[in-house]
């Protein structure tokens, strides 16, 4: 499943098609959206934005898209007269000024008034997006010290996007590897040092997800794998599916192991577990 950077770079490419368009066209596959199709029209897209990862299209009626592309869905972006060669299913398509966006695929869409979307069944159970909402690191220290989250391993707490929306299998492996962190250390074992590196970890980490495509190798390390001819798979990430490979760091080799009944990759000796 995609992750909060590579969902936010699809609100970008969307909002780059459509914001500050008024829409010619609306359409809905599912029924419960039907009716309310033909009142957008007229209204202008005022933005394209994601929490976590679902995209949000924002129209300057007060309305709001909810849209979550789950495992399959994706956003088509082409001209109004040009259908796009798939052969997936079309849920929605967005016609601004000769502009489309369609998505495909996707099955969980619903439109909400802007001032009722912390009712939202999973926004509101959504912690901030770090990639949308300018979360700080002192921000993300204190939110780590919450009480409901300072006790919790991190190698399922980075999962829990209530911590922190976005963050996904390979962005845990490789902020705990930044960081310096073994996957079973809790935020309340942590100095203070400590816990604004994993801060650091967790924002940078993502950015440069988000920045480079999904790219969150340091970029010598990465220029290194590339001349040994690694497919982008291995060069893009520093731990994560590199299990057997030499770590950059110390040559000592990395494991992978399940954690949250989801595959981890660190390496043993600088993440070392405390005693």
């Amino acid at each position: 499943m995609p992750e909060g950077p590579e969902i936010r770079r699809a609100a970008d490419r969307v909002h780059e098609q459509l914001a500050g368009r008024r829409l010619e066209h609306v359409w809905f596959a599912f029924p419960e959206l039907v009716a309310q199709a033909s009142s957008l029209v007229g209204c202008k897209v005022a933005a394209v934005d994601s929490w976590g990862k679902a995209l949000l299209t924002r129209f300057d009626d007060g309305r709001v898209l909810y849209s979550h592309n789950q495992l399959y869905g994706v956003w088509k972006l082409h001209d109004a007269e040009r259908e796009p060669d798939t052969g997936r299913s079309l849920r929605v398509r967005l016609v601004a000024e000769g502009r489309a966006a369609s998505l495909y695929s996707a099955s969980d869409v619903s439109l909400w008034e802007e001032r009722r979307l912390g009712e939202h069944p999973f926004l509101s159970r959504l912690g901030p997006d770090l990639l949308t909402h300018g979360v700080s690191i002192e921000q993300a220290m204190t939110r780590l010290q919450e009480a409901r989250f300072h006790r919790r391993g991190l190698g399922g707490l980075l999962l829990d996007q209530a911590l922190f929306a976005g963050i996904g299998n390979y962005l845990r492996s490789e902020i705990l590897f930044f960081a310096g962190l073994h996957y079973k250390t809790k935020p309340a074992d942590l100095e203070e040092a400590a816990l604004k590196r994993l801060a650091h970890a967790i924002l940078e980490v993502t950015r440069q997800a988000y920045d480079q495509a999904g790219v969150t190798n340091r970029p010598d390390w990465a220029a290194a794998d590339r001349r040994r001819g690694a497919s982008r798979r291995r060069w893009r990430f520093a731990v994560f599916e590199r299990d057997g490979l030499p770590c950059h760091v110390c040559g000592t080799p990395i494991e992978r192991t399940s954690v949250a009944s989801r595959r981890l990759y660190v390496c043993p000796y600088c993440q070392p577990q405390s005693s």
